[in-house]
């Protein structure tokens, strides 16, 4: 029987062949490292738990959701805290509450008059042209003014994607975005025309969708994942060469001269700078080289516990963002134990800080002990934070985010044609579904269908066809 080789133990691989083993197709995930679940990772230590990675999913689709359930773990799923709704921004040095109504946006003090009336414009500022390509600030601009730029887009970037609103590419990083333009010709009307259809189509807006974890944090997803394909997951097991020969794919280990297992279809999740390093026949290298100059700027996250009594502000909230023109050097602060419950023992709080991005990629990469000193002198000015921490966990990642920067459409259209000329590769994964874990969650899905369109086909190219029709 037609078998798929999933090359990658992330969410996407794992959701993937999830899939794939439901449908009755035989899958065998192969991961270079030691654990699965990539940058999903719980850590629980002194009665603390911190994520390394991600800290929640946006229930934005419903396929998250089925996911969850189909997997057993709805009793095990908690949602953020109510009281932690609340989203800052620093004003002046000031934690300023986010605006959450159109009433809070009139009486905010984190814009100014001018910057509010500058909204009235923005319906009758004419569309671009659906070809040209922007980046994120030149459209930001154009049509809603520099101040929201610099105290809304460029905090928010910072925090999802730890990026740069004048790199980033509106049609590819924020699609949605460049479609509100296209269709309504205005980004606010759009919001409240759009809601019909959004509704319609099961979606929620990822400013609205709710937040979830599980009581012992997102690695039960994962784990659970793992437990469930079994001995389908081979850890340890690079792989550095590709070659196809007629419908049937073979794979070779890193430290193998021949061939060590034979599929019908392979399904490449890995990040896009460990695509480049994959070997192929001659038809291959050349395409997957050009991958590996795809962004990934590189990113900290640094998790600090405190006594209650030792911070000031209330955290009563999800956290903050930080606008690059505010002077300070994390990019943001989420309110951990505020968002989740028993993410700190009693009486004492968590904190994960993001350092480094392409705002400052070299604060990154720098030890740990600078690291925890240029946090608290943010967190001391900030939140109020006084003595030393009582917890310190620390994951560097020096290539954390893929960046989805004007021209990204030439990497779009080089992963197309390589699934095109190539039937039974395949490719998904946060370097083109979108970098939120709940879009690669949907891309699994999505591309597990794909795959099991073109293998239950007799057809002399069926994987070919099913790509043709479904990409």
């Amino acid at each position: 029987m037609n078998s798929v080789a999933v090359i990658g133990a992330g969410i996407t691989g794992l959701t993937a062949a999830f899939r794939l083993r439901q449908k009755g197709i035989p899958v065998t995930v192969y991961e270079a490292g030691g654990r699965v679940g990539g940058v999903i990772q719980t850590v629980r230590q002194d009665g603390y738990l911190a994520e390394c990675g991600p800290n929640s999913i946006l229930e934005t689709s419903p396929t998250i959701s089925a996911l969850v359930s189909e997997l057993g773990l709805d009793p095990r799923r908690i949602y953020s805290d109510v009281g932690a709704e609340k989203r800052y921004l620093v004003r002046h040095h000031c934690l300023v509450e986010l605006p959450a109504s159109p009433r809070q946006m009139l009486t905010t003090g984190l814009f100014s008059v001018r910057a509010k009336l500058r909204l009235l414009v923005e319906p009758f500022i004419r569309r671009a042209p659906a070809w040209a390509e922007e980046s994120l600030e030149k459209f930001v601009v154009r049509r809603l003014g520099r101040e929201f730029l610099d105290y809304a887009i460029n905090p928010f970037v910072a925090g999802v994607y730890a990026g740069a609103p004048s790199r980033l590419s509106v049609q590819h990083a924020f699609p949605k975005l460049h479609a509100l333009e296209q269709r309504y010709g205005s980004l606010l009307l759009g919001q409240f025309l759009g809601a019909r259809e959004r509704k319609a189509r099961g979606e929620v807006p990822k400013q609205s969708a709710k937040k979830f974890s599980f009581d012992a944090g997102l690695e039960v997803l994962t784990n659970t994942l793992q437990s469930q394909l079994g001995e389908a997951i081979r850890l340890r097991r690079p792989i550095r060469r590709l070659v196809r020969t007629g419908a049937t794919w073979g794979l070779f280990a890193q430290a193998a001269d021949k061939i060590s297992a034979k599929h019908s279809a392979v399904l490449l999740t890995v990040p896009a700078h460990q695509l480049a390093k994959l070997e192929m026949d001659h038809a291959l290298r050349l395409p997957f080289t050009a991958l590996g100059a795809l962004p990934y700027p590189p990113v900290t996250s640094l998790a600090l516990g405190f006594r209650r009594e030792d911070v000031a502000h209330p955290l009563d909230g999800f956290g903050m963002l930080i606008p690059e023109v505010e002077g300070f050097q994390l990019l943001g602060t989420i309110f951990s134990s505020s968002l989740f419950p028993k993410r700190a023992p009693s009486g004492e709080v968590l904190l994960t800080s993001y350092l480094g991005g392409a705002r400052a990629p070299e604060l990154a990469l720098a030890s740990e002990s600078e690291q925890i000193e240029v946090a608290l002198t943010d967190l001391r000015k900030l939140l109020g934070v006084r003595g030393r921490p009582t917890f310190v966990h620390r994951c560097a990642f020096p290539k954390a985010i893929p960046q989805y920067e004007v021209g990204y459409g030439h990497f779009k259209q080089t992963m197309h044609k390589l699934e095109t000329d190539h039937p039974g590769l395949f490719l998904a994964g946060n370097f083109r579904d979108g970098i939120s874990l709940g879009d690669s969650i949907v891309a699994g899905c999505k591309v597990a269908e794909r795959l099991a369109a073109g293998l239950s086909s007799d057809r002399s190219h069926p994987i070919a066809t099913a790509q043709a029709a479904l990409c």
